[in-house]
């Protein structure tokens, strides 16, 4: 009877340490590349290049943010590349056109979001798979930025603009880092305190028993892709102000950090596992990286290697957590 009440008892520990880990070992591993960078390079832990770090994720924190309600909604969105690049071209044309900043800004956020509910409704209304709608509302929406923008790139004369990507709070905190903390706050509110939030969870879990409990699944799912139009938006408004220029070839690529950012920070692709902290965790994972392996002197090719590695270890850590469940 005293071995088996131990071993119950051993179990109940290995248990806890388990969901420990699970839920705070992203940090401890983020914890770690901070350590290991610090003693690499000299230059890591200097002012300059530690904003420098947060304000490169910033723009692919923005995007993570709407990206993670898609995944744990049971989806996936390939368009918010393409998305930022149309933000861009629209800036550039009503900015051009009317000097008006606030209304070149909600002019490429509307127009994003209404990509996103267009894809939300075409997934959510006719069963479509969201890989496939997404890749071709891609092509889309880049094809319609290259029209909209005649192909060519123009330069945006315009510091007041250039500020929202450039400019800093009180001299020291880049306004990018505002913006995504800002929105990592309304995500986290929105994902965990929110009825809207529960059921995001629930149609990602079991859209059957979701169905079943009365939630709303056409409008949780369309709402996740229009979050996510959205979050695309105000990246394309931080990039745009950030190269002080319009380009309908920008953000090529920029899905995979926002999925790597999902899926490293505990993000399940089964739907219905996430957390907004964890997401946040794995895009500064991401950028410590990139950070990391530019002050060693280490080929750009090999960042687009090791996250690629990342996102395969990830995906295969969630599989084998839940065959255990």
């Amino acid at each position: 009877m005293e071995n088996v009440k131990e071993k119950k008892i051993l179990g109940m520990d290995q248990h806890e340490l388990s969901l420990f880990m699970k839920r705070y070992g992203i940090v401890f591993i983020m914890v770690g590349m901070f350590l290991i960078l610090s003693i690499s390079s000299p230059n890591f832990l200097k002012i300059n290049n530690i904003t420098n770090v947060f304000s490169t994720v910033a723009l692919n924190g923005v995007l993570a943010m709407g990206m993670v309600f898609v995944i744990t909604a049971g989806g996936i969105d390939l368009s918010i590349g393409s998305m930022l690049a149309l933000a861009s071209t629209t800036i550039g044309i009503v900015l051009q056109a009317t000097g008006n900043i606030p209304l070149s800004c909600v002019a490429a956020v509307l127009i994003c979001t209404v990509f996103g509910l267009l894809n939300g409704v075409l997934i959510a209304k006719f069963n479509m798979f969201p890989f496939v709608v997404t890749l071709a509302s891609q092509l889309v929406i880049r094809g319609l930025g290259y029209v909209i923008s005649g192909g060519y790139s123009f330069a945006l004369a315009n510091p007041k603009f250039s500020r929202i990507g450039l400019g800093k709070l009180w001299n020291v905190i880049p306004y990018p880092i505002l913006i995504l903390f800002g929105i990592t706050i309304l995500a986290y509110i929105l994902l965990h305190q929110t009825k809207f939030g529960r059921y995001i969870y629930a149609v990602g879990g079991n859209i059957n028993a979701a169905t079943a409990s009365g939630v709303n699944v056409f409008w949780t799912r369309v709402g996740s892709f229009i979050i996510s139009g959205f979050c695309a938006g105000v990246a394309g408004i931080i990039m745009t102000a950030r190269i002080n220029a319009a380009q309908p070839n920008i953000g090529v690529g920029y899905e995979t950090d926002a999925i790597a950012a999902c899926v490293i920070g505990g993000t399940s692709f089964a739907g219905g596992i996430s957390t907004i902290p964890g997401t946040l965790v794995g895009i500064i994972i991401i950028g410590l990286i990139y950070n990391g392996m530019n002050l060693l002197g280490i080929s750009s090719y090999w960042q687009t290697i090791c996250k690629g590695l990342l996102i395969i270890g990830a995906v295969m850590l969630d599989t084998i957590i839940n065959k255990k469940r």
